[in-house]
């Protein structure tokens, strides 16, 4: 809880779209007039941010150079100095790299590749708080501020983005993941035509041969489509993620929401709603264009005739993934491949990631909307979801614990997608039951659904209003009680001090430059200290 408590982001504001300062013509002049005018007793320090490209690469060119100094001084040991003029090219290479990185990294380098975006700390989490939430500049594009991630949660890259490009790349990851997702239904009905053998016969002849080997036909209609559909999707989670990256995220927990978000609705139109009508896709589409009326009617039935389907589903994403999950087989392999071709002769970095969130959240969502449209549907999936849930449970707690990496606290910020894609099983179950009760010949029933489906979103939209602005303000009530136990404690100082330094250690391009004559114990102090009044 104190870890929490004292986190730096709650004393520090992001600030984008720095202007020039017309004296000095540089941002952070700009930064420190603006809040040391503004914000007169309540501002602490600036830090700038930098494109650091050049720098990056200098840094990596430099780590592999003393990894290679390294292995060539064990071979000359072994070898009785044979290998003296290599290590002495080498070491001259690695002064010249050393030089040159100590150079671009001088304050005056630095000021020429300011980046139009600042981490500017405050004194308290209240006067953060009332920065960020409130305009700054008579000319709402200028000096645009927001609540600052924490440290290890920046994405340095993204923040390089000009903001005047931030719409186009969001639009255009929407419309990638928009195409991926209807491309992709190619391979998930040829998936669904393996689970209608008469159709298979029809389309592939030859499959007319399984049926002279006993119980075969119940393994390739029953067990093999979904495991196929299963290894398809597990490769879409990444992709997506890669796309969210594109779209220009301030922090790594935003991308994975947005990755959640688009794999969520991935999921559901490809697996859910794709895998109910793949048998006729062209003639369904048309149908539920022309006679809108009969969607409930007809997502009833379909949803019937797919119940053992998504049973078999659940059952292989019970047994098949939870057991890929404990083995982490898909990593294992991409780690063999990585040290076998690009990856070949690099340093390894330590076998360890972070929790899948944009993987996991989803795949979970979907079981758990499939479970509540079958509760009417088909009851007897219950139980096989109790122990998918269960069995979900045991396998995620000792993966958290014991196999993943924390990158960053996400606080809960995923729980509003989580509500949201509950939100929307609940109301796909209730257009469900309005056609079930239709198919019943039940026209009363049916009636007394629709307003159910109204009161859900109203609730729903309740929920956004009273819930919703917590996961995206930081209380100024919250903060000021808890500033006021720092002040008692007398941690005040201490804490946004801390603050101050330590988006400066985090910067991929202030990476300080350690020389074999330094000690360790130097290893943690910033490059460049910042500026303060």
């Amino acid at each position: 809880m104190g870890e929490l408590r004292h986190r730096a982001d709650q004393f520090t504001v992001l600030v984008r779209q720095v202007p020039l300062c017309p004296e000095h013509n540089t941002r952070g002049c700009a930064v420190d007039h603006f809040f040391s005018k503004h914000h007169r007793f309540s501002y602490h320090s600036y830090q700038m941010l930098y494109d650091g490209k050049d720098l990056e690469y200098l840094l990596g060119k430099q780590k592999k150079l003393k990894k290679e100094l390294e292995d060539k001084r064990h071979t000359d040991m072994l070898s009785n100095g044979s290998q003296e003029h290599k290590i002495s090219t080498s070491e001259e290479k690695l002064r010249e790299i050393t030089n040159m990185i100590c150079h671009l990294q001088s304050e005056t380098m630095l000021r020429e590749k300011e980046l139009p975006v600042a981490f500017v700390t405050f004194k308290s989490r209240r006067s953060a708080a009332l920065a960020a939430q409130t305009q700054q500049h008579s000319n709402p594009l200028e000096l645009i501020t927001e609540m600052a991630p924490e440290p290890r949660d920046v994405s340095w890259r993204n923040l390089a983005i000009p903001q005047k490009l931030l719409p186009l790349n969001k639009i255009g990851v929407i419309l990638a993941a928009a195409l991926l997702t209807i491309f992709f239904a190619i391979p998930v009905t040829a998936v669904q035509g393996i689970a209608k053998y008469e159709k298979l016969k029809k389309w592939f002849p030859p499959a007319m041969a399984i049926e002279f080997i006993p119980g075969l036909s119940s393994v390739v209609t029953g067990y093999l489509p979904s495991a196929i559909l299963k290894g398809f999707m597990y490769i879409i989670p990444f992709a997506m993620l890669g796309m969210a990256y594109l779209g220009g995220s301030i922090s790594k927990s935003n991308e994975e929401i947005k990755a959640c978000n688009m794999v969520f609705y991935f999921l559901m139109g490809n697996v859910f709603f794709l895998s109910l009508i793949s048998g006729s896709l062209l003639d369904e589409i048309g149908e539920y264009l022309t006679h809108p009326r009969d969607i409930p009617s007809h997502l009833a039935a379909a949803v019937s005739a797919q119940a053992e389907f998504f049973m078999t589903y659940i059952l292989t994403d019970g047994l098949s993934g939870f057991s890929l999950e404990i083995l982490q087989l898909g990593l294992v392999l991409f780690d063999i491949m990585r040290s076998c071709t690009y990856g070949r002769g690099k340093e390894r970095t330590p076998y360890l990631f972070s929790f899948p969130y944009f993987r996991v959240i989803p795949t979970v969502s979907l079981s758990i909307m499939i479970g509540m449209i079958y509760a009417v549907v088909a009851p007897l999936m219950l139980p096989f979801l109790v122990g998918y849930f269960c069995l979900g449970y045991i396998v995620y707690f000792n993966q958290m614990e014991d196999v993943y990496e924390a990158t960053y606290d996400t606080c809960g910020r995923f729980w509003p997608s989580i509500h949201h894609y509950i939100f929307v099983s609940i109301i796909l179950m209730q257009i469900t039951m309005v056609g079930l009760f239709g198919l019943k010949s039940k026209p009363s029933a049916a009636i007394a659904t629709v307003p159910l489906i109204l009161i859900t979103i109203a609730y729903n939209e309740y929920c956004k209003i009273r819930f919703l602005p917590s996961f995206k303000h930081f209380p100024i009530q919250t903060a000021v009680e808890i500033d006021e136990e720092d002040e008692k404690n007398g941690e005040m100082g201490t804490h946004y001090g801390d603050a101050a330094t330590a988006y400066n250690r985090h910067q991929p391009c202030l990476e300080r430059v350690i020389s074999s004559a330094e000690a360790p114990t130097n290893l943690s102090q910033p490059l460049l200290g910042t500026e303060s009044i």
